[in-house]
């Protein structure tokens, strides 16, 4: 059966352009003007976001940025950057794009470049490992708005989430095995997965169950005690409750528990970014030093490695596989 021409569409969440204050100003925008990602009502969270969020947060993210931005730009992008250049290598007669949900390169631009390749099914890959309506739904949104302007679409392939995928468990299980060989094994592994709004989840959310089953896949699969693997969730915002346990309340107690050295891994993280290089590597290892701890190693997230790569491949080519049968 002949299917047509392939196109992957690699999303990520997106970065500001710069580490400024005014393009973060309009990264926070864009970013929290979605109804995914805060649900409020137009009519209540525009004044808020636009009369307090935006004027007060920006300057103050600027400078987290500006603590971990590199002379070839945002982590984040760099590294999504060099995922869309090696998986295009490995695919070889399929095309790759990437596209940002909220920033640039945009999902416009990235769907563009692909549909003039004449691609005619689209295969939409969203970093996130863990499905939530937050992130993994927003990809889902955005793209189909850009489509809306198309008089024929291509066929879409969503690639909902891979949490439980053995090329997934067996990358982390890679990175975490580098770490122990490194620093030696610590007293505690502590899984670190960004936050939602527990009213989500109370909501149908599935993430918190992608979150635990990855936990548990990997609890089996390392060779460490699995009773000393924590999980917990960072970057909350806004006053109302998330999911717990929090991170930096997490990391704050374990030293008074006899627990001097933890290694962090943040599984739900395809890239190091703002949330897992100042929040994780410097601001919460700040916090278990000051409350006590001797010793705090971040795992770095699959960025460009090869186990990363391959799983990509695995991904996209299993799909091809079994659409062609």
């Amino acid at each position: 059966m002949n299917n047509g021409k392939y196109g992957v569409l690699l999303v990520n969440l997106g970065t500001p352009d710069k580490p400024t204050t005014a393009a973060i100003r309009r990264y926070l925008a864009e970013f929290l003007s979605d109804k995914r990602v805060v649900d409020l009502s137009r009519f209540i969270w525009k004044p808020i976001l636009y009369g307090f969020v935006l004027p007060l947060r920006s300057s103050r993210v600027a400078k987290l940025y500006q603590k971990i931005w590199t002379d070839e730009g945002s982590p984040l992008l760099v590294y999504s950057r060099r995922q869309q250049k090696l998986l295009a290598e490995k695919l070889a007669d399929i095309p790759v794009e990437l596209g940002m949900n909220y920033g640039s390169p945009s999902l416009e631009q990235a769907i563009d470049n692909l549909l003039k390749q004449n691609v005619e099914q689209l295969i939409v890959l969203p970093l996130y490992p863990q499905y939530s309506s937050s992130s993994s739904a927003a990809v889902f949104d955005g793209v189909s708005l850009v489509l809306k302007k198309y008089r024929t679409i291509p066929g879409i392939h969503f690639i909902r989430n891979y949490a439980d995928h053995p090329a997934y468990i067996s990358a982390l299980k890679e990175t975490i095995e580098q770490s122990f060989d490194k620093h030696g094994q610590p007293d505690r592994l502590l899984l670190s997965y960004h936050g939602i709004p527990q009213r989500f989840v109370d909501t149908g959310d599935i993430y918190a169950e992608q979150c635990k089953l990855t936990t548990r896949l990997l609890k089996q699969a390392i060779n460490y005690p699995a009773e000393q693997v924590m999980m917990a969730y960072q970057s909350r915002f806004g006053r109302e409750q998330w999911l717990t346990p929090y991170v930096d309340q997490t990391v704050k107690s374990l030293p008074a528990q006899g627990i001097k050295h933890i290694q962090v891994l943040c599984p739900g993280f395809s890239s190091d970014c703002l949330e897992t290089l100042e929040e994780i590597k410097q601001l919460n290892k700040e916090i278990f030093l000051n409350a006590g701890g001797e010793k705090f190693e971040y795992i770095p997230a699959l960025n460009d490695n090869t186990s990363h790569i391959l799983l990509l491949e695995e991904l996209v080519n299993g799909f091809v596989r079994n659409r062609n049968q």
